[in-house]
């Protein structure tokens, strides 16, 4: 039987990549920094604890050889050299990327964008083509583009597919985007502000799609870049009208024609003042990919896991890393007043 080990499998993207390599008869060593067991799993997949920063310990779980490593974490060089230097233990990888790696052709990208405030006008759609920012280790963009120029120019000995993925959803996620409208429906927030007219496209991958191309990835090794996203990307007020009908709710959207008001008001982690989509033409040629699921299909375990963690705890503590991404996500006097004072 084929073996696997994944690194990073109890996570959001772990936990349904382990599950489509055991249904396409993979044996897999599920490696995490707990070693858990992801409930969905059957009792053949090996759990085991990994350290990723141990050279030693990782080295241990590949063993004597395996025919696939799957990297859902890596990330920069030294992640990079870490698997090269297993090149002779491993038949093919498949690693996750990011689309942050894309410059827009002018020099501009998510990095800059921050320091700047400009965003990157990216081609619609944008291609593996198109021009990324240089590798370094100061930003997690430029440490993404540093572990993909590592792993390719290692491709004669280690072949390895790198998919860069989207805004990644799905449950287990430590950066919900989808807790924006989850959290203010149950709240009992009938109206909500969108910025820009709610119309920001910022492509999604759903997590079970990211598994999908993993899969297929396996059975086709070869040295590779694909955008990894879902079939077409929803926009933001699209999202939200998406999860009011998993929810069972309506709510009033208020659309403000242009920039949010106020950092706390209108502003969603998807809005993107210019649009950021993916074109999925070479996965499908490459690796005949169809997606497993939709947005709309992949929302309701999405909102049922949002739901639970949040039960009986703050959301800033069930989820302290979006929390620290923005901060400012549900100031509702803030919209109540500038509600109140457009009307």
């Amino acid at each position: 039987m084929r073996r696997a080990v994944v690194i990073g499998a109890t996570g959001q993207i772990g936990r349904p990549t382990v599950d489509a390599l055991v249904r396409d008869g993979w044996a897999v060593t599920a490696a995490s920094r707990a070693g858990g067991r992801a409930a969905s799993w059957p009792g053949d997949v090996d759990p085991v604890r990994l350290d990723r920063e141990d050279d030693g310990a990782l080295a241990a779980v590949v063993g004597d050889g395996c025919d696939l490593v799957v990297d859902v974490v890596a990330y920069g060089s030294r992640h990079a050299r870490q698997l090269t230097a297993l090149a002779e233990r491993i038949g093919s990888a498949v690693v996750i990327s990011s689309v942050e790696v894309y410059e827009d052709g002018h020099g501009r990208g998510f990095d800059t964008m921050r320091d700047t405030g400009v965003f990157p006008a990216y081609p619609v759609p944008i291609r593996e083509t198109q021009p990324t920012v240089p590798p370094g280790d100061t930003t997690y963009a430029a440490g993404k583009a540093a572990l993909e120029g590592e792993l390719l120019a290692a491709g004669d000995r280690l072949p390895v597919t790198l998919l860069r993925a989207g805004a990644v959803h799905g449950p287990y996620s430590p950066l919900p985007r989808e807790l924006y409208f989850v959290k203010r429906n149950l709240d009992g927030r009938r109206r909500r502000v969108l910025a820009l007219g709610g119309r920001s496209l910022f492509h999604v991958a759903a997590a079970r799609n990211i598994a999908e191309l993993v899969r297929l990835a396996a059975a086709r090794p070869g040295s590779r870049v694909l955008n990894a996203c879902d079939p077409e990307p929803p926009t933001v007020a699209g999202i939200g009208a998406a999860v009011d009908a998993v929810m069972g709710v309506e709510t009033e959207t208020v659309l403000v024609d242009g920039p949010a008001p106020a950092p706390s008001v209108g502003r969603t982690p998807w809005s993107a003042t210019l649009p950021v989509v993916c074109d999925m033409t070479a996965a499908r040629r490459e690796l005949d990919y169809r997606p497993a699921v939709t947005y709309a299909e992949s929302l309701p375990e999405t909102v049922e896991w949002l739901e639970r963690r949040l039960a009986g705890q703050d959301w800033r503590t069930a989820f302290a890393k979006l929390a620290g991404a923005y901060p400012e996500l549900f100031d509702y006097a803030a919209e109540d007043a500038w509600l109140d004072a457009r009307s």
